[in-house]
């Protein structure tokens, strides 16, 4: 009886052990195809800077073909294989087509970052229809696009992934960032809607939503109506310390909620309160709201409707010492021009 035993009970442990590989998370990215729209510059160059650390394959979509090189630069450094493809994501048809190159040049494609991104300030009455659409064209339409035209190549797969980045904009309603939000709220519905649907096939879909991050962003953001200040007050937002959170943190957490197929992540404490707020007294935030749009800077009597670039929207207040975090991180993620 007891020679039977010990061979059963061996059999039994390693069983167990294997089961336990089998479901242990993914322990990094290592030999990923990685795809990133708009990972020449910002979040997205830093998430591409901590996958090549972890050996990913990376195919960067940018519109630059400039900064897309000198991201590539960089990021072969670290011995990973990086692939740069310069295309217009507002193109539906270059979009699939770039999509589709990529697959073909790698067999498969295992996860999609939905990162590229542009943020346009100013009150509303500065802002018209092309302002919206072309916010919808970037954060909703090409998601949608990119996702539709890489399912293909995530099914070969066995850890498909998509990441959508959306924004607290995507949750809360900001004021003087009317297209951004509007647009934002329709991706973060849609990754939701998506990662529902598209469990049955085994895709994990992660909806991030960053709260204020230091990108360096903030100095190729667009900016309408008294654009001095409207790039003050966002640029002292984006590099306060106590409230944003820097790029490469940001990507290690994204990275890191990906590798756990996490729903939702949220970025920063400031972030997770206000959506806490909102679902408990959205009365209340409401309030707070109304308070915070009268606090910013009014329409010009004349002009405004024109966007500048925050490298033409410079002013006493920033750049400055006040503003040195959110500075700082222009030349460290590829932002300057």
């Amino acid at each position: 009886m007891k020679s039977k035993a010990i061979p059963i009970s061996a059999m039994l442990i390693l069983g167990a052990t294997l089961l336990y590989k089998g479901l242990r998370p993914q322990a990094s990215f290592a030999g990923q195809v990685v795809v990133i729209t708009g990972g020449s510059r910002g979040l997205g160059f830093a998430l591409a800077r901590n996958l090549a650390r972890q050996n990913a394959d990376l195919a960067l979509i940018a519109r630059d073909e400039s900064e897309l090189a000198k991201a590539r630069s960089e990021l072969t450094g670290y011995g990973s294989i990086v692939t740069t493809w310069p295309c217009d994501i507002f193109d539906e048809s270059a979009l699939r087509a770039t999509i589709d190159q990529i697959g073909k040049r790698f067999g498969v494609i295992d996860m999609l970052i939905n990162n590229a991104g542009e943020i346009l300030v100013g009150p509303f009455d500065a802002m018209n229809r092309h302002d919206f659409i072309s916010a919808m064209n970037i954060h909703f339409w090409a998601p949608l696009t990119a996702i539709t035209a890489v399912l293909p190549y995530l099914r070969k797969t066995a850890n498909p992934r998509i990441i959508n980045i959306s924004s607290i904009g995507g949750r809360i309603a900001v004021p003087h960032l009317g297209p951004y939000c509007a647009s934002k709220f329709a991706l973060t519905g849609l990754s939701d809607v998506l990662r529902a649907e598209l469990a049955s096939k085994k895709i994990a879909v992660t909806t991030v939503t960053p709260g204020l991050m230091r990108t360096g962003s903030h100095q190729n953001a667009l900016f309408k109506g008294a654009h001095r200040q409207e790039f003050s007050w966002f640029s002292l937002s984006a590099g306060a310390p106590l409230i944003s959170m820097g790029a490469d943190r940001a990507a290690r957490k994204i990275l890191q909620a990906a590798l756990k197929k996490r729903p939702v992540l949220t970025l920063t404490l400031t972030a997770r309160v206000l959506i806490l707020v909102q679902a408990v007294f959205p009365n209340y935030l409401a309030r707070i709201m109304k308070l915070v749009a009268r606090l910013l800077p009014n329409m010009p009597s004349h002009g405004g409707t024109d966007p500048h670039t925050g490298w033409e929207s410079h002013s006493r207040i920033s750049p400055s010492v006040l503003t040195v975090l959110a500075d700082r991180a222009v030349d460290q993620f590829n932002e300057r021009r």
